[in-house]
């Protein structure tokens, strides 16, 4: 049987002088398209929508910490492993380890990690390019949170007769490993007050410097870290210990004037074993923060999930300097700008 052809005879391969339709009354022998096939079809659609879950998106999260032994890599891993966390079936957090703060504000910057640690310092030098050594400017980390403040604290032995920073010079001195925040704020403290280049650095971590100083292989070691640090607490079991004031030193230099984000801190008498008084010296605070490309409800979901009651209770029993953790304290003093799914939670909170 002759077919009709659907296309008039204008259209033909020289040159279409109207536009084609098509339809079905076209096609006699094409058949509707089944409910199957519609419901299909609209799945498909919903799933590449811009309305679909951006969780779904986004649903395995890296988010790194620091040194083996530090406060940093502890509080990452009380993150991923909170039971509300574990309960979130949309999304799921993996902690991984990293040299520390600069290493983690880099990284999140280049989206090699959705969220990390850094220090509240780090995070605004390298916001505007002023870091030691890089000028580049990390602009796509943004603050989630201010968790916990991070004091300097430099341990000599008792007896050694170093009694301020200058008297450093010529020692061996734990300084932190390169890319942890404890080795980058040391290096700007000892090159503000002049003794950068005169010390003996010994570049190890949190767990190393412990045993090196018990080996007396270390005159000194200088940590910023919550306390009281595993470290420290471990020197002081195997000798004698001193902590060194360091507010003196920093306030007669102008180094709270031209670091505005360091903050004095007292050390309370007994924090560790055989410093039986107070001890002066300065902080850096904990940011906790995101890539700009996280999602916002992934933040949100987050941030409401670890700082509701339970998580907060679960977040103080990992860690003593997790006990500060605080909904009224989350959002203060954090210099850097925050994520859009930070904004909308502590807003909600009205502490924005």
């Amino acid at each position: 049987m002759h077919r009709r052809n659907p296309f008039p005879k204008k259209h033909a391969l020289a040159g279409v002088s109207e536009p084609l339709t098509f339809s079905t009354e076209n096609f006699p022998m094409a058949k509707k398209p089944s409910r199957l096939a519609l419901i299909i079809c609209a799945g498909l659609l919903l799933a590449l929508s811009p309305a679909s879950s951006a969780l779904a998106l986004k649903k395995n999260l890296v988010f790194r910490g620091g040194p083996a032994g530090g406060t940093f890599q502890l509080v990452a891993d009380a993150i991923e492993a909170y039971p509300g966390v574990k309960a979130l079936s949309t999304l799921s957090v993996t902690a991984q380890p990293s040299a520390g703060s600069l290493e983690n504000l880099r990284e999140v910057h280049a989206g090699q990690a959705d969220f990390g640690l850094v220090y509240s310092g780090h995070a605004y030098l390298g916001r505007n390019g002023l870091l030691q050594d890089d000028s580049n400017a990390y602009d796509k980390v943004l603050a989630v949170a201010s968790l916990y403040g991070a004091p300097a604290q430099l341990v000599v032995r008792k007896g050694s007769g170093i009694k301020s920073v200058k008297d450093l010079k010529g020692k061996r001195v734990g300084v932190g490993s390169p890319g942890s925040g404890a080795f980058a704020n040391c290096e700007l403290f000892f090159r503000h007050l002049g003794v950068w280049d005169a010390i003996i650095p010994s570049h190890i971590g949190y767990n190393e410097v412990a045993l090196a100083f018990a080996n007396k292989q270390l005159d000194a070691f200088c940590l910023f870290t919550a306390f009281p640090s595993s470290a420290i607490t471990m020197a002081a079991r195997t000798g004698k210990i001193e902590l060194l004031n360091l507010n003196v030193e920093a306030g007669a230099s102008g180094f709270y004037k031209k670091y505005p984000y360091f903050t004095a801190r007292t050390l309370p008498a007994g924090t560790y074993r055989g410093v039986n008084h107070n001890t002066r010296s300065f902080q850096d605070s904990t940011l906790w923060v995101a890539g700009a490309e996280v999602p916002d409800e992934v933040v949100y979901r987050l941030l409401a999930t670890i700082y509701d009651k339970k998580g907060l209770r679960y977040m103080g029993r990992q860690n003593p300097a997790l006990k500060d953790m605080r909904l009224r304290s989350g959002a203060r003093g954090v210099i850097i700008p925050m994520h859009p799914g930070a904004i909308r939670f502590w807003k909600e909170k009205g502490l924005l």
